[in-house]
């Protein structure tokens, strides 16, 4: 199933992507995908409000929404690509380099992203999303799959100059509305185990910026939930930023970063593409 949160007549809804167009579940008025996950819904259950529904909406006629807007935890992986750790002014760590979003940081598929007034460095992070339906502590490598619901894209917009104004990345990593993922969740049936294979791409007003392939994850997607279960009980509804590969603009001679009318796009094989437009931040 491809799965989005959208608003349709001024209410967000929870729709199933099919042939004909987007289904419209019969969910509670005003949750989201999110909300679904931790009430408890699993893949049987939203197929069976698929079997149900009766109305279809074009995908063109929605608004998108962050598929959840308010995960219990966001935690993102750093230096999880070499050749973006080679760009980088890290060495490569033998630890998943591990950080956390706040909610108010996440936007949505076609969402304006705005280049902060403060700052100039505003950068792009392409990256598959891991969405989490089942949780707990001290998972097992070998069962960490089980607890994956599906897939989604994200770019995880980053503002350099704050990124390294010191040693913890959080400012940099949390501005408003630069966390962009969606817009669809694709359930892990449709896709290889732990999303691996699969092709993620970058363009920046239509040009390749960043061009890698799953596969190249130092520590992929069940390392990673099983390493963070060591000490963080993890949730239903929980999402994970698995990093970036090479070609971020900071990393750039001379550096790439993005300015108001820019279009960035993040397709990764199979999950879909997300779109978002930069702007600059209104003035105070």
């Amino acid at each position: 199933m491809k799965l989005a949160t959208f608003m349709l007549d001024g209410q967000c809804h929870v729709g199933a992507l099919t042939e004909r167009g987007l289904a419209v579940l019969d969910t509670p008025a005003g949750r989201d995908l999110g909300h679904l996950l931790r009430r408890g819904a699993d893949l049987a259950s939203l197929q069976a409000l698929l079997a149900r529904s009766t109305r279809l909406v074009d995908p063109a006629q929605v608004t998108f929404l962050p598929p959840a807007a308010e995960p219990p935890k966001i935690i993102c992986v750093g230096l999880n690509y070499a050749d973006h750790t080679k760009e980088s002014p890290y060495e490569q760590p033998d630890y998943p380099t591990l950080f956390l979003r706040v909610a108010t940081s996440l936007t949505a598929h076609d969402a304006a992203v705005e280049r902060p007034l403060i700052s100039d460095s505003l950068d792009f992070e392409g990256e598959m999303v891991v969405v989490l339906g089942k949780g707990g502590r001290h998972i097992p490598k070998e069962k960490a799959l089980e607890c994956v619901f599906g897939y989604a894209v994200g770019n995880e917009i980053s503002v350099r100059e704050y990124q390294f104004k010191s040693p913890q990345w959080t400012v940099g990593k949390n501005f408003d509305g630069t966390g962009a993922w969606g817009p669809y969740v694709v359930t892990a049936d449709e896709l290889p185990a732990g999303g691996k294979g699969l092709k993620i791409e970058t363009r920046l007003n239509g040009q390749t910026v960043q061009a890698s392939n799953t596969d190249d994850m130092i520590y992929d997607v069940a390392t990673v939930i099983a390493t963070v279960s060591e000490a963080i009980t993890l949730q239903p509804g929980d999402i994970i930023f698995s990093g970036t590969p090479a070609g971020v603009g900071f990393g750039r001679t001379p550096k790439l970063y993005m300015r108001e009318g820019d279009k960035v796009e993040v397709e990764i094989e199979r999950i879909g593409l997300l779109r978002n437009t930069i702007r600059d931040e209104a003035g105070a």
